[in-house]
This record gives structure tokens, sequence and C-alpha cells, in this order.
């Protein structure tokens, strides 16, 4: 479909409709999820954690794959890289919607898997870095070795949480990390009944998605805003709707280590759809990262440090009902921000 032709209001209300249709597909498609997961028994970190993040990221993949399918990469690569960071700074909301006056969030979450979780996530964006510094000939089945390697990582991860969950007999309550977003939020019917709900919000996520990606572009031409700003910014924080959301709701549980988990693993996701593009378009999209890719690669390796350093530190002080940690997170991004709108 073509909406070349459509004006510029037709274009921000279907834009704006997309939005609200995946903040809402995200909240009913977790609480599908969660009884799915708990009928057949799956395990926490593989069934919940790829489950999830699969689903919940339904937004970028079909961003991803509407944009390999046309060959334009720059919303769809801002979007990935720019969505780790607008992720990270999900936290922030977390810990000041989520958490409040009673500590900050990484003093709640905290635990030796979510460091596992969180350098893992650092190793994917170093390859994101590696692989962009070589040639486009550097083939491996139809795309780079680092894209591979990503994929490996991630799957990796998933297998050694599970194992570390699974041995321990008796787990410390602060050391378990549920990956089910809504553990305590009860789905209202039977599994099948979970199982249409998984397939209806699918389908209007991934529409949505394609739908935010086609007009995203259209609009961003017009208004003269580079296609590396905009799918970084603006439609990185629409597709992160449910993230917000559903964050919010696992800390209001008191689930943190699942909040801080959740965001973790859905930003480790992410790069792995750089190997879907390469897949369907044929071409390797690591090596055609721009600098300003990079920039957002470097931001989202920085800001989940910070988280990282605050679940080591673990401490209680509290700027504006925030952690220190999300404080600096604020003032790293805002000033990332700044620095990108001088990049591009």
């Amino acid at each position: 479909m073509d909406f070349s032709h459509w004006s510029s209001l037709i274009l921000i209300l279907l834009f704006v409709t997309s939005t609200i249709a995946i903040w809402i597909s995200g909240i009913k498609l977790t609480k599908a999820i969660d009884a799915i997961t708990s009928h057949y028994g799956l395990g926490e970190a593989f069934g919940g954690m790829v489950f999830l993040a699969i689903i919940t990221n339904l937004p970028e993949i079909a961003i991803t794959i509407v944009a390999a399918i046309h060959k334009n990469y720059d919303i769809a690569i801002s979007n990935i890289l720019g969505g780790i960071a607008i992720q990270t700074v999900v936290l922030v909301l977390i810990d000041v919607f989520g958490v409040g006056r009673s500590a900050p969030l990484t003093q709640k979450g905290h635990s030796k898997i979510l460091i596992l979780e969180g350098v893992a996530l650092i190793f994917i964006l170093c390859l994101v870095i590696l692989g962009a510094q070589f040639s486009n000939q550097l083939i491996f089945f139809r795309s780079t070795p680092f894209e591979w390697l990503i994929v490996g990582i991630w799957l990796g991860t998933i297998f050694l949480v599970a194992s570390m969950i699974e041995t321990k007999q008796k787990p410390k309550p602060e050391e378990l990390v549920h990956h089910l977003r809504m553990p305590k939020s009860t789905f209202k019917g039977s599994v099948v009944a979970a199982w249409w709900v998984l397939a209806l919000g699918a389908i209007i996520t991934l529409f949505s998605g394609w739908a935010l990606e086609v007009t995203g572009e259209i609009l961003s031409i017009r208004w003269g805003i580079s296609g590396v700003l905009f799918g970084g910014t603006i439609l990185a924080l629409c597709t992160a709707l449910p993230e917000i959301s559903t964050g919010i709701a696992s800390a209001k549980i008191r689930d943190y280590n699942m909040a801080v988990s959740d965001i973790f693993g859905g930003n480790a996701f992410l790069p792995v759809l750089f190997l879907v593009a390469s897949l369907i378009s044929g071409e390797a999209i690591l090596p055609n990262l721009k600098p300003s890719d990079i920039y957002l690669t470097t931001l989202g390796i920085i800001l989940t440090g910070v988280y990282m350093a605050g679940m080591v530190i673990h401490s209680k002080k509290q700027i504006f009902r925030m952690g220190v940690d999300s404080f600096l997170v604020v003032i790293i991004y805002l000033l990332g921000l700044m620095g990108l709108l001088l990049l591009v």
C-alpha cells in the first residue's frame, strides 16, 4: 500500500493509532503469554525469556522485516540501537513510578543473574561495533560471522541462566529472576482463549509495527528529520511502550528483578534482528552501520554499565525519587541525545 500521497495529518493519526494499538496489545499479550507458559510448565528462563522477548518485540521485528524487504535500513537500524538506549531509560520510569520513595530500583532488584544478563548485553553490543569495522565481503551464510555470534551469545545466555536457576536447590529470593512479566495478573479465560489472544495480538502488533515504519519514514522525510534521529528517538519510544507499562506493573507487584531482567533480556534480543534482516535482504547489515549507529550502540553500553554498577554498589541514596544510577542515566541519555543531534 502506497501511503506517500496521503496527507500528513492522516499519517500522524495512523502513527498515533498504531502506537496506541501496540500499547494495548502489549499488555494483553503479556497476560496471555503468562497463562500459556504457566499452563505448559515452560522453564522461566527459556520459555519465558525467549517467548516474551520475541512477542513483546514484535513492533521492532515488523519494522526490521519491512526495512529489509525495501532495503532501507536507516530507520530500522536506529530503531534497534536507539531502542536499546531508550528501553534502558525505561528503568528510570520504573524506579520513579514503580518503586518510588521506598528505595532505588537497583537496591531492590539485583542478582548474579541480572549481572550475567547485563554482561551478555554488553558483549553483544561490542560485537555490533566490531562487526561494523569489517567489509561487507566477509560473508558467512548470507551474513557476517558477527551477526551469527550475536545470536550465539543470546542463546547461550538463555541456557546459562536456565542452568543457574535449575541447579539451585533453594535459590535465595533476591537471586531468583522471574521472566514472566505479570505472574500475579491472571488471564480471564482458558488456555485456548489465551492462544487466540496471542495470535490476534501478534497480528495487530505486527501490522502496527509495519504502519509505524511506513508512516514514520514518510513523515521524517517530509519534516526533514534524519531517519537515524527519528528511528532512534520517536520511533524507539513508541515501540518501547509495552516495556514501560509492564515494567511499572512488575515493580508495583514488587517483582523488581523481573522488571530489570525483562529490559536487559529484551535489549539483548534486539541485535538478533540484524541477522533476520540480513537473511531477508541478502545483504550484511553490520558493515553498513553509520557513525550515528555506532554512537547509539556505545550509548547503550554506557547506560547498561551504569545500572550494573548500581547493582554492585547498592547505594540507598535517592535524588528526585530515583536512585543515583537512574539520575546519572537520565543525564547521560539527555547529553547523548544532544550529541546525536550534532552528529546527524
